[in-house]
Formats: C-alpha cells, structure tokens, sequence
C-alpha cells in the first residue's frame, strides 16, 4: 500500500506533519530537527560534483566554443529581462498595499545584521570572488557561483582540447550518471527532511508571529503570484509548453524548495525534471547553474518589497525617481549574492544604508523572513527553471510532445 505513494505525495504528508508536529508538540521539535541537517547535508555533498559533471558534458554537447557562446548571451539577457520585471512587479505591489503604515521600528539592531554589514557585497568584491583561488574551497564552501564558473571554464578548455579531452569528458559522463544516482538514493530521505525543517520552523518562530507582519508577508507572497501570472506564465506559453504538465512534473522539485528554503536542494530533482521534459542537457546543465547566481526572480522581488516596506514602516516617503534608483542598483547587487552568507540580509542592509533608510527595519523583517524565504526561494528555483525552456526555445531546441502546448 504504501510502496504505491509518490515522493510527491509522501513530501506533501511530511509537510503537513511537520507543521502539526511544530505547533502542537514543539517539545518534540529537538529530536526530529536533526534530520533535515542530514538531508540537506546529504544534498549539499551532491551540488558540487553534479554542477561540475553536468556543465562539462553540457558544454561539449554544444560542439563548438561559438555555440556555446551564443547560450551565455541569450541567459544573460533573458535572466536580466526577468529580474527586471520582478523588481518592477514588487516595487508596484509595495506601493499599492503599503505593507509599512502604522508599524513602529524598534531602535535595535539584530547580531545578524551586525554582521550582516560586515560582508556587504561591493562591486570589486564581487568581481574579485568570481573566481576561486582554490577549487577545493569553493566546494567546501558551497560557493555556487564559483564552482559554475570554474566549471564553465573547464568545460571550455575540454572542448578546445579535442580528442585529448575525451578521456576526461568520459569521466565527467560516468561522474554526471552516478552522481544522477546517487541523487536518487538521497532524496528518498526527502519527506523526513522536509517534515524536520517545517516543524523547525514553526516551532522556533510560531505561527502568531506573523499576525503583526501578516501584511508585510501577504504582500511578497501576492506579489510572488502576480509575477508568476504576468511573466512567468507567458513565458511559458512563449516556450510553447503545456504550463499544468510542466509544473505537475516540477512539483517535488518546487515543494523542497518552499520546505527547505534551499534552492541547492532542489537542484538534483529539478535537473532531472527538465530531463524529462526534454529540454537538452547542453542548456539546462549549463542555463540552471548559472541562473543560481544571476537570476534570482523571487529574492530580487523580495528585496525590493522589503526595502519600501523599511521606508514606510519609517515614515519616509520615497520619490519614483529613488525607487528607480534603488530598482537600478538592486539590479546589479543581487547578481553572484548567492554564496555571500545572509545574502538576502547581506544586499537589503547594503541597500538601506546607501539610500539613508534606517537599519533597525530589518530586525522587524527576521522575525517572519523563513516564512517569505521558502516563497522567494521557490520562485527562484521556477523561474530559473522556466529560463531553461525559453533559452531552449531561442535555441530552435523542441521538448516531449508529451509537454508541448
């Protein structure tokens, strides 16, 4: 009976569970919480060599450096293309539903923005950090921007080598399926993480927590919705796939990504969706990576809900010129944040002060941010997923017809 249960369903029970488990016995919280450490840690050990297998045999699949080229500036475009929109969906939503009003900042600022503002992102640093002066680091680190490029570049140098690359290209193919595998093996530990982590949650923050930020929280998640309806939906249409199948086939994906708030942690099972889709391992394996550090839709939104909302939550009326300005600039902060530590905390206090906006607003935002976290998270991971069926179609690519519109 309980064999023919899909991961799916299982994760969605484990869910519900965790939040039952989290609200009513949080006394129980401690002995169960472990397990969503071993499963994301379990998940962590995969991203690095997965990453790194599946760019190198994605890159000599596209057969030439020019092809593989023409790939990087259709991302590159595309991922701007939506972020910017993002920005302008969570600049209008804050404006109109005014989450800030008649809410009164505490005169105190966290240890987590404290050091938060200690690993501000600035532009030389980001330049600086792309590459890592130790591979092995970069791994142990986690550092997703770092190992894509790495991986890029070694991906490049295999497929200029020619036939003395193959040796190592044959590698990265046997690494590419058992680490497949090995995905496999771990996410049946999925439903036991994700109930861990969702009674974690609960317990530790409560669910009255948000009654007082309940507006702040409505906002980010509409607005989330009405990026998804105005840009993401048509850009599915636009990509000519069949939006109910695609998303039933994303759905375990997505659900570990809002249970986890790790978007890495999906990252194995929404490769091996877009698989089955059709979409060719040249894009997704190269496309899916390299939007974890550039095309952060739901966080890029988040931030400039969360920035408004400081300003109103304030006092401080902000110009539709500052709110340009700040749009502009969030544009180029929020790329290659994903391996800064606190990268949400990292870029909102970075942009707090540098348009004179009080500090102390974001110790309001931590008490409810897991709960906007598994939000934006999941809409990163959609979105960057939907970028791979849209550079798929740039690139005269056709999916399954089972998933065709």
């Amino acid at each position: 009976m309980f064999s023919k249960i899909k991961l799916t369903s299982w994760i969605f029970i484990a869910l519900v569970m965790g939040f039952f488990i989290g609200h009513f016995f949080p006394e129980a919280v401690p002995y169960i919480k472990p397990l969503r450490t071993i499963f994301l840690n379990g998940v962590k050990c995969i991203i690095a060599p997965l990453i790194f297998a599946s760019i190198v045999t994605g890159i000599s699949s596209a057969g030439t450096v020019k092809g593989l080229g023409k790939t990087g500036v259709r991302a590159i475009l595309y991922f701007e293309l939506a972020t910017g929109l993002a920005l302008a969906v969570g600049l209008l939503m804050v404006n109109l539903f005014r989450p800030g009003d008649g809410i009164q900042l505490t005169h105190q600022v966290s240890e987590v923005v404290t050091k938060a503002q200690e690993n501000r992102l600035t532009f030389q640093g980001f330049f600086e950090h792309l590459l890592p002066s130790n591979f092995a680091e970069a791994i142990v680190k986690g550092d997703v921007l770092q190992i894509v490029l790495f991986s890029t570049l070694f991906g490049v140098a295999v497929l200029l080598a020619g036939e003395k690359g193959k040796p190592i290209l044959s590698f990265c193919e046997g690494l590419n399926e058992v680490m497949f595998k090995f995905t496999g093996l771990i996410m049946s530990l999925a439903p036991l993480g994700v109930g861990a982590a969702a009674a974690g949650s609960i317990a530790e923050h409560g669910i009255q927590v948000m009654i007082p930020m309940m507006k702040l929280v409505g906002t980010l998640y509409l607005a989330l919705l009405v990026f998804v309806i105005l840009v993401l939906v048509p850009a599915m249409l636009y990509a000519r796939v069949n939006v109910k199948r695609f998303l039933t086939e994303m759905r375990p994906a997505l659900m570990l990504a809002f249970a986890t708030t790790s978007s890495e942690s999906a990252y194995p099972s929404a490769l091996s969706s877009l698989d089955k889709v059709g979409v060719k391992k040249r894009i997704s394996s190269f496309v899916l990576p390299l939007g974890y550090s550039f095309n952060l839709d739901g966080s890029t939104l988040y931030l400039a809900v969360a920035s408004v909302f400081v300003a109103q939550a304030a006092g401080i009326e902000l110009s539709l010129w500052t709110q340009f300005t700040m749009m502009l600039t969030l544009m180029l902060t929020t790329k290659g944040v994903a391996a800064v530590p606190r990268a949400s905390i990292v870029v909102l206090s970075g942009t707090l002060t540098a348009f004179g906006l009080p500090l102390e607003g974001i110790t309001l935002i931590l008490g409810v941010d897991e709960f906007m976290d598994m939000a934006r998270t999941t809409i990163n991971l959609l979105g960057n997923c939907i970028a791979t069926l849209v550079i798929s179609r740039w690139e005269g690519e056709t999916i399954h017809s089972e998933f065709q519109a």
